[in-house]
């Protein structure tokens, strides 16, 4: 039988979405298993860790992990009044830059304080999970944590500069105590470029729990947000980040000819702009005030007849929200913002794609949800896009510490 992971995860504390909702299918794969979350866990996922029989630990284990996990708050401080004092345009470049790298060091620090707290708490784990790791300092956090692990990296926000850049040399060596996860190829090349000796694997991150939208949920979600039978509904989900496209929502609804039910939830979102959306003739907008719950996001999802998503161009990190309408069996409106995702959703009679920040395309889509809204995908449809089972998961992650083993396993 499979024994206990140690899964961390630092964005525990956000209330629903991508990295709690594959937290808790781990979780549940593997019962009594330990959950370090060193910001602290969202009420919803506690209870649903719980229930999974999951030990939860939110504080460090003996001194070291705690002057780490303190060294990390202090950098994070720093690094918050940097952003501060440096956000300027007119500020040179490099300082700019500083706030951001010194995040990685405070990222890095918190890491190996959960590291070094897992090391004390499970050290025969079957494998070591960051679930949202930082995208650099991979070996520091390695070497301080004083264990291998494996370490999810959804994206690459900040690349290292000079001085961040020789603290990772020093700690080269701690590179062959762990591996990189990376949910996208895209991402996986992004990081080859940048850490060409860092063993790396491409792994979708979300799961698929087999929990899809029920015609039960369908008709409570029209009737929750007051949608009538018929009447066309788009959902747009998630805070409104800059690798989102929301301006070229805005002028595509502009275009609208026929009215559209849109329901939006999230955070941060951008008042005047839905202000603005609310003064549109065809234009019938719900809003929900974000974050919210695995539930809301489900009736969100439910009263939809497709998910809208718009990203600008080349972003190539997983879209937890294209995952989200795949497993619960949601059509799609995609922007064509990366090739690898056009490709796979190119021709299926459940996504609609567009070209990426072109309004009238975008307006087109939308008509077309109108006048005749998108099959539901299939239950096959999750791994088609890559996902697997939470226990399929488990296994993988697994069998790939694993491979680490044949080394000495603590730093």
């Amino acid at each position: 039988m499979s024994g206990p992971l140690v899964l961390i995860e630092p964005y525990a504390d956000r209330l629903g979405g991508h990295h709690q909702r594959t937290l808790v299918a781990l979780a549940q794969a593997r019962p009594g298993s330990l959950v370090i979350a060193p910001r602290g866990v969202a009420r919803d996922t506690v209870a649903a860790l719980r229930d999974a029989d999951a030990r939860l630990v939110t504080s460090p284990a003996r001194h070291t992990a705690a002057a780490l996990l303190a060294a990390s708050h202090l950098a994070a401080g720093l690094s918050s009044a940097g952003l501060r004092a440096f956000c300027s345009r007119r500020r040179p470049r490099f300082l700019r830059r500083f706030p951001h790298q010194v995040t990685l060091i405070a990222r890095c620090l918190a890491e190996a304080s959960a590291l070094r707290t897992a090391r004390r708490l499970e050290p025969s784990a079957e494998a070591v999970v960051i679930l949202s790791a930082s995208e650099g300092l991979h070996g520091a956090a390695a070497l301080l944590g004083g264990l291998p692990h494996l370490r999810f990296i959804h994206e690459q926000v900040t690349t290292e500069d000079a001085a961040v850049r020789f603290l990772g040399r020093l700690a080269r060596r701690g590179e062959r105590q762990t591996i990189a996860v990376c949910p996208t190829l895209a991402v996986g090349d992004q990081l080859m470029a940048a850490f060409p000796g860092l063993h790396m694997v491409v792994r979708a991150f979300a799961v698929d729990d087999g929990q899809r939208l029920t015609g039960t949920e369908r008709v409570g979600g029209r009737i929750a947000f007051d949608i009538p039978t018929g009447e066309a509904a788009v959902c747009l989900v998630g805070g409104w980040w800059p690798y989102k496209d929301v301006g070229v929502v805005d002028d595509a609804l502009t275009k609208l000819k026929q009215p559209l039910h849109l329901v939006v939830t999230g955070t941060p979102l951008d008042e005047a702009v839905l202000a603005r959306w609310r003064g549109l003739s065809n234009v019938r907008l719900h809003t929900v005030p974000g974050p919210g719950s695995e539930a809301v996001l489900r009736l969100v999802y439910a009263a939809a007849d497709a998910a809208l998503v718009a990203r600008c161009p080349g972003i190539g990190k997983e879209s937890g929200l294209v995952m989200d309408a795949a497993r619960l069996g949601v059509p799609l409106v995609v922007s064509d913002h990366h090739p690898d995702l056009t490709a796979l959703l190119s021709g299926r009679p459940w996504a609609l794609t567009f070209t990426t920040s072109t309004p009238d395309a975008l307006a087109e889509a939308l008509h077309e949800v109108i006048r005749r809204p998108p099959e539901r995908p299939g239950p096959e449809v999750p791994c088609l896009l890559g996902m697997w089972s939470a226990a399929g998961q488990a296994d993988f992650l697994t069998r790939t510490f694993a491979s680490l083993r044949g080394e000495d396993r603590r730093c």
